[in-house]
């Protein structure tokens, strides 16, 4: 079972015509609609980075997709269809012409990209849509996009099935979802959903796969695109959302309330907080929250919702901004108490996206050097990276803030490197007895290094050890006879500065903390 983000229909991809999944066509009531008329089709090329060779990207390929026009120039599609694009062009319903689109913001966590159109012709005639309020169960939707199946405009219909707290599979976040029963299909996504009085009550942008399950499509609802589009107004740009950065378990036995003196059937506990979060400072391990900014947290970590619902903890979180400050009822101790915190968005060790881009990387004599990343260790395929460093990726966090975890990627063999042309996706921990803070602290201290020995020690204590000044001769002719142009990425040029909080952050034992399959259990509490 997985979530999918399904916004994009590769154009070398043959046409698969599935007779099970009914597809309606423009219905009649909606034929002469003008909120059909400002939905586009996107058409965008993708040149991804290749990871695994991160001085060079992989072919290019193109896709299509939907958006939709919200006014002053601008159109709104998912954050995926546009993903690592080197040219976006739009073209609208009934016309031939495809116009140029700027992308000026992506949202990774919300999956929400804003585009601008300059050209004044492709606006002529053109009503933005009206954004609608957050619809009720059972409620009709109406999803319209550019799907497989054609190349003409798509119409499907459906109810709201289901409103919480969903996955959002391309930023690995948890955020407000609608679950719908319409079709959503490849090229549907960006594409807006309608209620019946023709507002868009939110985006298109994946659907659930599984052999129990049919008819699971997601949207991204008005809530979440308004808070998307008030951080762009507010600071330029895509900021993201806040996290608190604590691990929580809910209260539900007795036994366990009584323990921790918690008198009434409320409250989460704090299993663990993130060094990097503002909250460490303000909260402790085995403190309970019981409120946040005066609205109660219940005892499965959910918070009213309207009038009859309830929904999960973290929606309050998603609702705040970066730098903005939340009020906690805790009970520490058997003692009721409040305490504030600043929310910023969650320091990840291993990204799921590469900001920029493009990798980072650092040859040394044949050596390459990268931070680990998600594309990374799904590009490479999970079993070449070992169980430890996987456990590392998935578990560890963050000591400070630019923290990475540094990859020896590969060995290009030369005689400069003899005896480790096998090495390979092996975490690098010191060099020359010092530890590595992220792949710029590498690159500072081999820039630096006066001894007479280049000494890599990785995991187990094994040592790859280079003579400097031999080192420094093979490294051009090996990046000329692997036709690499550059030994190290363009940001490793910038001026490395230090930081004695970060070495500080270093010398704990955070490493040693086991990983714990409860941390990602279905029934337990996320990362708030």
């Amino acid at each position: 079972m997985a979530f999918k983000s399904l916004g994009m229909q590769r154009k070398e991809k043959a046409i698969v015509h599935d007779l099970k999944e009914q597809q309606i066509n423009e219905a009649s009531t909606l034929q002469d609609g003008a909120f059909l008329n400002a939905v586009v089709k996107v058409y965008c090329t993708h040149t991804a980075p290749d990871y695994s060779l991160p001085w060079q990207k992989q072919r290019q390929f193109t896709s299509t997709g939907s958006a939709f026009m919200i006014g002053d120039g601008k159109l709104l599609t998912n954050a995926h269809c546009v993903e690592h694009y080197t040219q976006v062009k739009v073209k609208r319903r009934g016309d031939d012409t495809k116009y140029v689109a700027k992308v000026l913001a992506r949202g990774v966590e919300c999956d929400i990209a804003l585009l601008y159109v300059e050209s004044e012709e492709f606006w002529k005639g053109a009503d933005p849509l009206k954004f609608g309020r957050l619809p009720c169960l059972q409620d009709s939707v109406t999803v319209v996009g550019y799907p497989l199946g054609g190349d003409t405009i798509s119409v499907t219909k459906g109810v709201v099935s289901r409103i919480e707290v969903t996955s959002y599979a391309h930023g690995a976040s948890d955020l407000l979802g609608i679950q719908i029963d319409a079709a959503i299909n490849p090229g549907n996504s960006g594409g807006p959903a309608f209620n019946d009085q023709g507002e868009c009550i939110g985006v298109a942008f994946q659907v659930f796969r599984s052999d129990e399950a049919e008819n699971i499509g997601y949207v991204i609802p008005t809530t979440v695109v308004s808070h998307f589009l008030t951080d762009y107004e507010r600071n330029g740009k895509y900021t993201g959302f806040p996290s608190l950065g604590v691990l929580l378990q809910k209260l539900e036995n007795p036994a366990l309330r009584a323990c921790l003196k918690v008198n009434s059937n409320e409250g989460v506990l704090v299993r663990r907080i993130e060094p990097t979060a503002a909250a460490h400072d303000a909260l402790k391990e085995g403190d309970v929250i019981v409120s946040f900014d005066g609205i109660p947290v219940g005892c499965e970590g959910t918070v009213p919702f309207r009038s009859t619902e309830r929904i999960a903890f973290r929606y309050l979180i998603s609702q705040k901004f970066a730098g903005d400050t939340a009020e906690l009822g805790i009970i520490r101790g058997g003692a009721h108490m409040k305490v504030k915190t600043l929310l910023y968005p969650r320091v990840h060790l291993v990204p799921y996206h590469i900001e920029g881009g493009q990798p980072s990387y650092l040859i040394i004599a044949g050596l390459v050097f990268t931070p680990l990343s998600e594309p990374l260790i799904d590009e490479e395929c999970e079993d070449s990276m070992g169980l430890k460093l996987l456990a590392k990726a998935r578990y560890s966090l963050a000591k400070f803030k630019g923290e990475q975890i540094v990859l020896l990627s590969q060995v290009l063999a030369n005689e400069a490197n003899i005896g480790y042309e096998d090495m390979g996706n092996q975490q690098v921990l010191k060099f020359n007895g010092t530890k590595i803070k992220n792949i710029r602290h590498l690159a500072h201290l081999v820039d630096t290094c006066k001894d007479e020995y280049l000494i890599f020690e990785f995991e187990d204590n094994f040592l790859a050890v280079l003579d400097r000044e031999a080192a420094s001769i093979a490294s051009p002719r090996i990046l000329k006879d692997y036709g690499i142009p550059f030994e190290r990425s363009s940001n490793l040029a910038e001026l490395y500065l230090d930081s004695s909080e970060d070495d500080l952050a270093l010398s704990g034992d955070l490493d040693d903390i086991p990983a714990s399959n409860l941390e990602i259990g279905f029934d337990g509490l996320l990362w708030a």
